[in-house]
């Protein structure tokens, strides 16, 4: 068995195709997809009807998916009005999310959005029990697994002990490391890349009756076609959006403890 595990595609369908394209020429038969699959892009329709049309694949909710749904957002009207400064990017984030609400509802996948479940779990051939999440356990939002975080404070975000390999995105950026608690594997964003990296990332679970491998992946795809496609819809976040595929979005300073991924087999 060969699971793709794909996070934060966010409307991007230019990326991910990228990333199928390449996860089928490496035979990956399963797909496990861990939320922000809408939101923050200008193609939310097409990137929900390429994931549901794989033959096995499997959901959990993000929190811009939740924030999607519910009307809620990463700011809050208090928010704004106890800080001035913070008004004007409500209301940008705001009608972002309602754009976004708005396109998925009249194309018929609000309620699908809606039904995604917080966790997922797996056991894999060899006995390897996966739970699945956004962010962390029990979590769609918070810090989430990323390469900033000592040890102890990845530790503590495993708050279940019946796991042993935990998947997560919402950070944007890979990670792979081995703790007590559990192997932790972030497959990193099929869009809005934090640099220097601009490459769409996921990663691949090898796994057989003996034991499992991941592989994480990046994938060249055309920035240039979804500035133009961004441009061309007058979304309401177009400069976030743009911003990200221009690189002017770095990534956070790996802690010491973090082990960088690498782009070949892991022994487990």
């Amino acid at each position: 068995m060969r699971l793709g595990v794909l996070s934060d595609i966010h409307g991007n369908s230019i990326a991910l195709d990228a990333v199928l394209a390449d996860a089928e020429s490496l035979g990956v038969d399963r797909y496990l997809v861990l939320g922000d699959h809408v939101a923050i892009g200008v193609d939310p329709v097409a990137v929900l009807e390429r994931l549901a049309g794989l033959n096995d694949v499997t959901f959990v909710r993000g929190n811009t998916d939740r924030y999607v749904v519910t009307g809620e957002g990463p700011l809050s009207l208090d928010d704004a009005q106890t800080n001035p400064a913070l008004v004007e990017t409500y209301a940008e984030v705001t009608a972002s999310f309602a754009w976004t609400r708005g396109y998925v509802s009249a194309h018929g996948w609000f309620d699908w959005l809606a039904e995604l479940p917080l966790e997922q779990r797996h056991t894999l051939p060899d006995g390897t029990r996966l739970l699945a999440a956004h962010a962390s356990p029990g979590r769609d939002d918070g810090s989430g697994f990323h390469p900033g975080l000592r040890n102890d404070e990845m530790e503590a975000l495993i708050t279940v002990s019946d796991v042993d390999l935990v998947c997560g995105g919402h950070s944007h950026q890979p990670v792979d490391r081995r703790l007590q608690a559990a192997h932790v594997v972030n497959p990193g964003s099929v869009s809005n890349p934090f640099g220097p990296d601009l490459r769409a990332s996921y990663a691949v679970i090898d796994a057989t009756e003996q034991n499992y491998q991941v592989f994480h992946r990046r994938i060249e795809y055309d920035h240039g076609a979804v500035i133009d496609a961004v441009k061309q819809s007058h979304h309401p976040g177009a400069e976030l959006i743009i911003g990200f595929q221009r690189g002017e979005h770095m990534a956070v300073e790996p802690h010491p403890e973090n082990h960088p991924v690498t782009l070949e087999p892991q022994s487990r």
